[in-house]
């Protein structure tokens, strides 16, 4: 007992050492490696120091700047390490660098069953990122083996199965997809704790796996948890569990969670049975009047959401029918909508490949063209049986070709509108690959706006490599690189396509883009050298002299031209955002259905907080429209022009944390690895699939999630005020 007592007391002190507070100047060292993306022999010195606190810290920015060169020194510390945190914190970074290398030693630590259980959780987290990322190597099928084994062994249990090391077992079956994975998640869906069960649930649900249909059927009839119930209600759809369609209907019309509703509602709509049109029609009857009810001026009533779930689905289950019951509802809406969401009147098209009634609303907002644009390009796969659809599926690419070329050309300080219409325009023209579509991308490529250049650059790498289009590629991406200060994606899109055609031709623009000052360029350079085309290839002076390191680390701001990808932070800016800490600062938002507030997070995302602190003490979000909200998953806002391209004009480092997507998660949206800028989103639901992929720097209290509930797509934020201690 005597010994016991000592053990205890040392767990106990090592715990604490290893939470205790980073030294200020130290934290500020790590956080300059983290925003540079470098590791070097300073922060290899700091994994080695006698402070367990500062092992860890450096830890996790080993696994933030993502060098495989830090695989060594932490399957070291996972393996050795005499502080459970710094080994629990090891793991997770081993899992950020994704590097196939540290298979041996992640597969060590879930082979052994008696080992801790959060460090073997964070183990099979890693695991599955790993697989994910290097699925052809044999190496990632030992690992996914190795978390199937985990997850059977805790199944095994006759006591004290631990539920987090099952759940990260879940979510990487989800990841690494191993053979026998969905076997192996099957029995936690029956498990009474309701986390498990809904996570399991959503990664069968993914798996579109078949073999847990009967168990869903149970849970969504009599589960008290209503993300049980909604993940349930997925698996089903994704099941093709046609025998469900009568539960599922039951469910989507009466559930008194929407996000159950809805969840049932889009299974409805991948089972696509006709006798579910009634019973929707008649909830999107209800939920339209409701909407009219809750109708005030500039507030769009939050039942819009679950309308659109209903009408998309319709469009689904009833295509090509000329249903008057759906049409009639569909109507009724465009009378208060207005050609705004483009979904219903897609949906509309599907039921009805005909003509309108010809009581459309006169074009004013670049939302009604975007509508319009992708009703005809609709026309491309749908297949018409009356003779007037057939005529207008004939005619569909001549009525959007002139539309087409119009906005390719459109001059941005010109026509906003057109601009802002000229991507999904573009996309759905693409749709029928009609001759002169080459012609009009090309036109696009030279376009004055990044976001139309990007399109057309994306379409085009779906487009036969022709030399006029390799050319037109090659002379945007170059314009792309030196001339866009403030968006890198026509630059990134041209360079993808490029290489998506013809590898060789690539080669050419690379020159150029190994001097951006852009490390996300920079950085896709670098792998596409690693491509296995270029092996042995002979590379130009610029390339065959670059220093390979130099373009993953990222460069300081000199003080002109682009900001993108580059570190803008100085000492003060590293010592404001060290010294914060949880619970110090928040976020208040007010919008017309209400205010909430986010608890900030700099202890978990110091850097990432104080940018969003900074732009909201700018003013920069007051105003802005949300852009996104997929219900049952996030509403996202922070997006200055407000198709979801937008940003600041410069993009900050992620920083990924352990802190897990719930309800009222608060994460960076991102376009890839260190994209963030402005864009931020909230998870109306627990999203495991996100965790350790998206940074987490805030957190939404459960009172103030009504509040995000309510709101949906084309709502603003009034204003977002910083209170800090």
């Amino acid at each position: 007992m005597k010994h016991l007592g000592k053990t205890l007391l040392l767990i106990a002190f090592v715990a604490i050492a290893a939470a205790a507070q980073v030294p200020l100047d130290i934290e500020v060292k790590i956080l300059r490696a983290e925003d540079e993306l470098r590791f070097d022999a300073e922060l290899t010195e700091l994994l080695r120091h006698k402070d367990p606190a500062i092992r860890r810290r450096a830890t996790l920015a080993a696994g933030r700047i993502g060098d495989a060169v830090a695989v060594g020194p932490l399957a070291e510390l996972l393996a050795k390490d005499t502080v459970i945190e710094v080994r629990v914190m090891a793991a997770f970074a081993l899992g950020e660098i994704e590097s196939i290398e540290a298979a041996d030693a992640i597969i060590k630590v879930l082979g052994d069953f008696q080992g801790r259980p959060e460090i073997r959780a964070r183990a099979a987290e890693a695991a599955g990122k790993i697989a994910a990322a290097n699925a052809a190597d044999e190496r990632s099928k030992k690992l996914g083996a190795a978390v199937v084994s985990t997850l059977a062994h805790e199944n095994r249990k006759r006591s004290g199965p631990h539920i987090d090391l099952i759940l990260a077992g879940v979510t990487a079956v989800l990841r690494a997809r191993p053979e026998g994975g969905a076997e192996a998640v099957v029995p936690f869906v029956g498990y009474s704790d309701a986390r498990l069960a809904a996570d399991s649930l959503n990664a069968l649900a993914r798996l579109r796996s078949k073999i847990a249909s009967e168990k869903a059927r149970e849970l969504l009839s009599k589960a008290a948890d209503p993300i049980v119930r909604a993940n349930a209600a997925r698996l089903l759809g994704a099941a093709d569990d046609k025998t469900a369609v009568d539960l599922l209907i039951k469910v989507a019309t009466s559930d008194a969670d929407s996000r159950v509703r809805v969840s049932a509602v889009r299974s409805l709509a991948q089972l696509k049975d006709a006798k579910a049109a009634e019973a929707l029609t008649a909830h999107g009857t209800k939920l339209l009047a409701d909407y009219k009810r809750s109708m005030a001026d500039g507030i769009i009533p939050a039942e819009h959401s679950e309308f659109v779930e209903v009408a998309v689905a319709l469009g689904q289950i009833v295509p090509g029918s000329f249903n008057e019951a759906v049409l009639k509802l569909f109507k009724e809406f465009a009378t208060l909508d207005k050609g705004a969401t483009s979904e219903v009147y897609v949906a509309r098209v599907r039921v009805a490949p005909a003509r309108g009634e010809g009581n459309a609303p006169e074009l004013t907002s670049w939302k009604q063209y975007r509508t319009l644009a992708m009703i005809v390009g609709e026309f491309a796969v749908i297949e018409p049986k009356t003779e007037e659809g057939k005529k207008l599926k004939s005619e569909a690419a001549a009525i959007l070709e002139p539309l087409a070329r119009a906005m390719a050309t459109a001059d941005p300080k010109e026509d906003a509108g057109a601009i802002m219409a000229a991507p999904a325009t573009l996309s759905a023209f693409a749709r029928f690959g009609t001759e002169s579509l080459d012609e009009i991308l090309r036109l696009a490529l030279r376009n004055h706006d990044v976001q139309i250049r990007a399109t057309a650059a994306s379409l085009l790498g779906d487009r036969p490599a022709a030399e006029a289009n390799l050319d037109a590629l090659k002379n945007a991406a170059e314009y792309a690189i030196m001339n866009d200060p403030n968006e890198n994606d026509a630059a990134l899109a041209a360079m993808n396509a490029l290489f998506k055609l013809n590898k060789n031709e690539a080669l050419s623009v690379l020159d150029v883009a190994a001097v951006s000052p852009d490390n996300l360029i920079r950085r896709r350079v670098d792998q596409m050298l690693n491509d296995e085309a270029f092996k042995g290839r002979e590379l130009s002076p610029i390339l065959k002299n670059i220093d390979r390191t130099d373009l993953v680390r990222v460069r300081r701001y000199s003080g002109k031209g682009t900001r993108l990808g580059q570190v803008l932070n100085n000492e003060a800016d590293y010592r404001r955002a060290a010294a914060r800490r949880n619970g110090s600062v928040k976020a208040v938002l007010t919008t017309k259905k209400g205010t909430f507030t986010i608890d900030l997070l700099p202890d978990d995302a110091p850097l990432t907080v104080d940018n969003f602190v900074r732009l909201a003490n700018s003013k920069y979000f007051d105003g802005l429209e949300v852009h996104r909200v997929v219900p049952n998953f996030v509403m996202q806002d922070g997006d200055p022009r407000g198709d979801g391209t937008g940003g600041p004009g410069w993009t900050i480092r992620c920083e990924v944390n352990m802190v897990p997507y719930g309800r009222g998660t608060v994460g960076m949206a991102l376009a890839g690895k260190d994209t963030g800028g402005s864009q931020w989103f909230v998870t109306h639901a627990p999203q495991p699939h996100l965790d350790g992929g998206y940074t987490v720097f805030g957190q939404v209290g459960e009172r103030d999630m009504a509040v995000v509930d309510r709101i949906v797509q084309g709502d603003k934020i009034s204003t977002v005020r910083i209170i800090e201690k």
